[in-house]
């Protein structure tokens, strides 16, 4: 019997990990630019973490969690998200005692989501995300959103777009609530029968419903910019004074309201309008989550984020056809023939990769022929040929293979000349 990866996994092989490599390393870079430190938390967390922070009512905690009892008859849950696992992380270590706040923070790693498998969405999917906590300065929502853009501009995307809405305070958005009950409680019967419970206990999250997104209710329902106080109204207006003072457009879209339920204030995403990138656009998402920490046990510490899957960001430079700069090729290849060359070629290769070049050689004892194949398959930039004959004399043929020229080198130059060809290059 033949064992096969989950559905709604995948493996990430040879080749393809190097354009993670390449946009992890971008992304790591861009952060430490702005300032912010990696965090790395658990995979798994206690399930009422997630419950108190994503929301009761969420798709994540009511379909789509991976939760188990452990031997000690403990519920846990793997992580389907970020932001509360490092938000636990802030309450618990008492970063909110560190003197210079907000806290700036990011991480990566896999989370897990009982989702339908489709193009660019898995079960196990790997996030990249960032996290401010401690300041409700609305710059710091502006610097969060430069971020990420700065992040997917430097990968060479650019056809993105930035939007953005309030969701407003906690007495603007329970205007909006009653303002939402009134307007879909007569006909909520035509609507799927999640989102006739949300009606009462989260009637914002009717608006993120995938099954009846084509309602007309949908299309006239009430927004939430009608419905920020002053305080909200201010502090949006200056969000985005801050996004046109560094540049960075956006389109402002009432409807859009995030999956979470921790959220208020400023609301983000971020999609690709590359052709043929499919129905869903979304690249990441983000936003202000005040009060998280003191839902979580911590002190008043308002927070914004944002997190990107980096699965959908690897098909949207696709989309847009745009060359990954990766290297997969070796500085040396060494073909070795004759028994005593075959044994000078394991210090060779091991001095090599000790100076700092990427080198190989023969493993599997094939003729010459086989063994500059192989050169050429992982794409030397250099094949050197070791026989008994030259052995005998201290020294090594090195061929140039762009260049298709060669030299005979001293075997105790071989360094040495390797470094000189390489920084004329």
């Amino acid at each position: 019997m033949s064992v096969k990866i989950p559905r709604g996994t995948q493996d990430i092989l040879p080749g393809q990990s190097e354009k993670w490599q390449y946009i992890e390393k971008i992304a790591k870079d861009i952060c430490r630019r702005y300032h912010y430190k990696e965090i790395r938390t658990p995979i798994f967390e206690h399930t009422e973490l997630f419950k108190r922070s994503v929301g009761d009512t969420t798709d994540i905690v009511q379909k789509e969690m991976y939760t188990f009892e452990d031997r000690g008859e403990r519920s846990l849950t793997l992580r389907p998200e970020g932001t509360a696992a490092v938000v636990r992380s802030f309450v618990e270590n008492k970063m909110f005692g560190i003197p210079d706040q907000p806290v700036k923070l990011f991480y990566t790693g896999p989370m897990f989501r009982y989702e339908r498998p489709q193009s660019g969405r898995y079960r196990q999917f790997v996030q990249f995300g960032v996290e401010a906590i401690g300041s409700e300065d609305p710059a710091i929502d502006a610097e969060v959103i430069a971020l990420v853009m700065d992040i997917y501009k430097t990968a060479g995307l650019k056809k993105i777009k930035l939007v953005i809405n309030s969701l407003g305070d906690a007495e603007s958005r329970s205007a909006h609530r009653e303002a939402l009950i009134n307007h879909f409680e007569p006909r909520i019967e035509e609507f799927c029968s999640d989102c006739q419970m949300r009606l009462k206990q989260n009637p914002l999250r009717i608006l993120d419903c995938k099954k009846d997104r084509e309602h007309e209710l949908m299309a006239s329902a009430p927004s939430i910019l009608e419905y920020l106080n002053e305080v909200s109204k201010s502090y949006f207006a200056k969000v985005t004074a801050y996004l046109d003072l560094i540049g960075i457009g956006y389109t402002i879209d009432p409807k859009l309201v995030r999956g979470l339920d921790y959220y208020n204030h400023t609301a983000f995403e971020i999609m690709s309008e590359a052709e043929g990138f499919g129905a869903i656009t979304t690249l990441c998402g983000g936003g202000r989550y005040n009060g998280l920490v003191q839902d979580l046990g911590g002190p008043e510490s308002p927070g914004i984020g944002f997190a990107f899957s980096i699965e959908r960001f690897i098909a949207a430079m696709e989309a847009e056809k745009i060359e990954w700069p990766v290297d997969n090729g070796l500085d040396c290849f060494v073909v070795a023939l004759g028994d005593n060359a075959k044994d000078r070629s394991v210090s060779i290769v091991h001095e090599l990769r000790t100076a700092g070049f990427s080198a190989e050689r023969d493993y599997q004892d094939r003729k010459m022929k086989a063994q500059l194949k192989a050169s050429d398959r992982q794409n030397a930039r250099f094949t050197a040929i070791l026989g008994e004959d030259e052995l005998a004399e201290n020294k090594i043929t090195v061929k140039d293979m762009a260049q298709s020229t060669q030299d005979e080198v001293q075997l105790n130059d071989l360094v040495q000349y390797l470094k000189t060809k390489m920084e004329a290059k």
